[in-house]
């Protein structure tokens, strides 16, 4: 790929990621959130096992210190609680509360509605996706 082409992409993706922060700017106040904090409520997957802290620091790309600020917010205000891993008592996992499952649930809608993707055809979503997922991180 061309320099320009890659630079096209990369810019594209960035604006579409920062128009729909922009753009949940008012859901986020109205639980008192930060993109920050609303990505690492994104990163924990209710159908998941609760991952620990090291995990979810892999995920959100950020340092452990950073972590434990964003994880000290969303405690405050009981989105999240810290339990002892059941499989490793030295760690700690990361545990939605109902009221972060709710939250985290009403903000993907909004970020659903309002994302700039969504203006795409189902077709062209999963084609996009496809392109995408060759370069995503496997989960």
């Amino acid at each position: 790929m061309s320099t320009p082409d890659l630079t096209a992409a990369l810019a594209a993706t960035h604006d579409i990621w920062m128009r729909t922060n922009d753009l949940l700017t008012q859901a986020l106040a109205g639980h008192r959130l930060t993109p920050a904090t609303f990505q690492a409520l994104w990163a924990l997957d209710p159908d998941e096992q609760p991952p620990s802290m090291k995990v979810m620091a892999e995920r959100l790309y950020c340092n452990a210190p950073n972590l434990t600020f964003i994880t000290g917010q969303l405690v405050e205000r009981g989105l999240v609680e810290r339990a002892v891993d059941p499989q490793d008592r030295r760690s700690r996992v990361m545990v939605l509360t109902p009221e972060g499952r709710r939250v985290r649930a009403e903000l993907l809608r909004t970020a659903l509605e309002v994302t700039p993707l969504a203006a795409l055809s189902g077709e062209e979503l999963r084609s996009l996706t496809a392109l995408l997922g060759r370069v995503a991180r496997p989960a």
